[in-house]
């Protein structure tokens, strides 16, 4: 596995930012990709992402050299295999809510001995043909490489947060603002104090640790605010970026 660009500067405590995609097509994935983002995020969990189009948009990752991630549909050990093994290089979990739930994700992540991935020489091993190959090598680097990010979603989540960051080989806690703020019974509230003081609680845990902070974001003052709070992984949804800039374009050019 090459090395994880994403992870090296997250852990030499760096900022990265990322594009988060619904769309599995290669073409507008090639297009971000050349734009300078650190990583590319593809979604699927609200969107039809298949396995076979993870694998392209690896492709397309290596092609514009920025790090893929996928956001998997759920923390099932199988799914989570497919996408490492198409070749996708950071995989990105949904609620989590518990210690074994995080040790589960981080055993589906890592072969032995460090965790139960199953070994196969698939296109995240270059099908076992670039040669010099070694599986030991494949295994190590792999371990080694795969950026994991637990998303904290829930009161559940919150409360077992300290569990969850005893697990070593979770590298991010991603904040998910819109669940969070569904399951604290005021979805879409975000300054709401429920709201707040579920993102203080976050922020303050994860600050004690080495791990790094993630976030989504809807807009450049957002994650100005986040990299101010102390997130390190920040993301946004591509549609929040090009909406303001047609609009404004359009509004201008009709106004002209």
């Amino acid at each position: 596995m090459n090395i994880n660009q994403t992870k090296a500067k997250l852990k030499a405590g760096e900022l990265v930012t990322g594009c988060f995609l619904r769309h599995p097509d290669p073409g507008l994935a090639e297009v971000l990709g050349f734009m300078g983002w650190d990583y590319l995020l593809f979604d699927g969990e609200h969107s039809p992402l298949s396995p076979r189009e993870c694998e392209h948009l690896a492709r397309v990752c290596e092609l514009t050299g920025v790090t893929s991630v996928v956001r998997v549909p759920t923390n099932v050990p199988w799914m989570i295999a497919q996408v490492l093994d198409a070749g996708i290089e950071s995989v990105q979990v949904p609620m989590i809510e518990s210690g074994e739930q995080a040790r589960t994700l981080a055993r589906a992540t890592k072969y032995p001995p460090v965790g139960t991935r199953g070994l196969a020489t698939t296109r995240a091993a270059k099908y076992g043909q670039a040669l010099p190959f070694s599986i030991a090598g494949h295994v190590a680097s792999s371990n080694a490489e795969t950026l994991v990010i637990a998303q904290i979603e829930t009161p559940a989540g919150i409360e077992q947060l300290p569990a969850i960051l005893q697990v070593p080989e979770i590298d991010v806690i991603f904040i998910g603002p819109n669940d969070l703020s569904l399951s604290l019974g005021v979805p879409g509230e975000f300054g709401h104090p429920k709201v707040q003081q579920a993102f203080d609680t976050i922020i303050s845990a994860v600050k004690k640790t080495d791990k790094a902070l993630g976030v989504l974001v809807p807009n450049i003052e957002a994650a100005l605010e986040w990299q101010r709070k102390g997130a390190r992984y920040i993301v946004v949804v591509m549609e929040a970026i090009l909406a303001p800039a047609v609009r404004g374009f359009l509004k201008t050019i009709r106004a002209g």
